[in-house]
């Protein structure tokens, strides 16, 4: 297999992470987002929406949206699980991991900060603090839902510790106060301690610079 991802983009780190968990190998094919490399003709022949990750199977077919990859590796790769087997602890699962690529993720993303700053003219320390105070609003809605640990909701981790680590990670980039958060927190810092959450960190990337 063959994943296309940037190095930071949390969307690309939640499908690294996956893949880690299911132990399956892959080769990176780096697409640089600041040197506008998915907007290439070459990438959109890969993805007509250019933008990453995209994973590319054994047998040709490419698969986008991150959720939506995690979803086919846990259908194809059923162990170990990404879901609960009680169905409403399956829903409060897929409700933070939807929290984070529906409600937080996209108002953190390149496109609207650039928007922001070249199109309203916001300095880069005003889209800053902009991008912050909505990963923090989002977080506060998320404390609350989180189970008993070490993980997001209990022994293992699920789908929503593979979407909140990338996400606590871009949030220490922006300077946002995880000390409201403790639950999330400690959440954070368990699933970091697991091999498939550390070699898809940002930092271990071969793109990484």
């Amino acid at each position: 297999m063959q994943l296309y991802s940037y190095f930071r983009s949390t969307a690309s780190y939640r499908v690294r992470i996956a893949l880690g968990l299911k132990n399956l190998s892959y080769d990176t094919v780096p697409i640089h987002l600041p040197r506008q490399e998915q907007r290439s003709e070459s990438f959109r022949a890969v993805n007509p929406q250019r933008r990453v990750p995209a994973l590319k199977l054994d047998d040709g077919t490419v698969l986008i949206q991150s959720l939506a990859i995690i979803d086919y590796l846990d259908e194809t790769y059923p162990e170990p699980p990404f879901l609960p087997t009680d169905a409403k602890l399956r829903a409060r699962v897929r409700a933070v991991a939807h929290i984070v690529s529906m409600d937080i993720h996209p108002l953190g993303n390149s496109g609207p900060r650039n928007y922001l700053t070249r199109t309203l003219g916001l300095n880069e320390a005003a889209a800053k603090t902009w991008t912050g105070h909505w990963m923090a609003e989002g977080f506060a809605g998320i404390e609350p839902l989180l189970g008993e640990g070490p993980y997001a909701f209990g022994a293992a981790p699920t789908l929503a510790d593979i979407c909140l680590v990338p996400q606590v990670s871009n949030a220490r980039r922006f300077g946002v106060d995880l000390a409201p958060f403790p639950r999330l927190a400690a959440a954070d810092a368990a699933a970091r301690r697991l091999s498939a959450f550390a070699v898809a960190a940002p930092e271990r990337q071969p793109d990484a610079e």
